[in-house]
């Protein structure tokens, strides 16, 4: 793998083919949020929307902890790196890019969860694609308790991803959740045995690396660009983004693969 310059001394970015990968790096504080971290984590979604070699990206968490929120101390700091100091300037709301509530990755991103993904934690998992997570993991948006609010989205993220009862559970009472319920409420696509939380996502990631990129990217861009639009304008936007795909030469490549029983090369062309 690949140790990418944009890496941070909170945020470690790493280049494996066609997949990124981004680990949050604070283990003496159970990964909490920090400005470090924080520019990282959106210089690599913007490396990941502008890179074309780049097909999924996935976000986990250094020594068995995902993310436990918010470090608000260490998050009203600048970096002490005069470089990312620097990059900070260069990127507007690098907060809210980070968190994956503003700017969102033009590419797939795999949450890979160990150990406690709370508060801020579990934000950063709602705004994410697809999720594989440790059985022992903890989850849960602890802010109600504290009179806090989740300011990464979730408020409005949440009840459009899982049934709106289990959302206002969450969301309302504050409580820790289990990866085994968080699987049954569908806020999860994989509870995995500890440890393999990355191994699994790494597997995922192979399999959407292996779609046709820009078939993938419609997707992804077609739910995000028709949230909240009437069915028949939204497939409008459909067609749109979905016919160049249809006549794309990675679509050609496809059916001569399929045709010739062989793995497609897509080339995102």
């Amino acid at each position: 793998m690949e140790l990418l310059p944009i890496s941070t001394p909170h945020c470690r970015i790493e280049r494996d083919g066609h997949v990124l990968i981004v680990t949050m790096n604070r283990p003496e504080a159970r990964n909490a949020l920090s400005s470090d971290m924080l520019v990282g984590l959106a210089s690599a979604w913007a490396y990941a929307s502008e890179e074309p070699e780049v097909r999924v990206a996935i976000l986990t968490g250094a020594e068995g902890t995902f993310c436990s929120g918010a470090d608000l101390k260490a998050m009203g700091q600048p970096s002490a790196d005069p470089e990312v100091q620097a990059r900070a300037t260069r990127l507007p709301n690098f907060h809210w890019k980070g968190l994956l509530r503003e700017d969102l990755p033009t590419k797939p991103v795999i949450s890979a969860v160990e150990g406690y993904a709370v508060a801020g934690g579990t934000e950063l998992l709602v705004g994410t694609d697809l999720r594989v997570v440790a059985e022992s993991a903890t989850l849960g948006l602890f802010e109600a308790r504290r009179a806090l609010f989740p300011m990464g989205g979730s408020a409005v993220r949440l009840p459009r991803q899982i049934p709106y009862c289990h959302a206002m559970d969450l969301l309302l009472t504050g409580r820790p959740v289990t990866a085994a319920e968080a699987l049954s409420m569908g806020l999860v696509n994989r509870v995995v045995p500890d440890g393999q939380a990355l191994a699994s996502a790494r597997e995922l990631a192979g399999e959407v690396a292996a779609s046709g990129p820009l078939a993938v990217q419609a997707i992804l861009r077609t739910y995000r660009d028709t949230l909240g639009m009437p069915e028949p304008e939204a497939l409008k936007v459909s067609d749109e983004l979905g016919w160049p795909v249809i006549g794309s030469e990675d679509a050609k490549e496809g059916t001569r693969a399929f045709r010739e029983k062989r793995p497609p090369a897509y080339r995102g062309h």
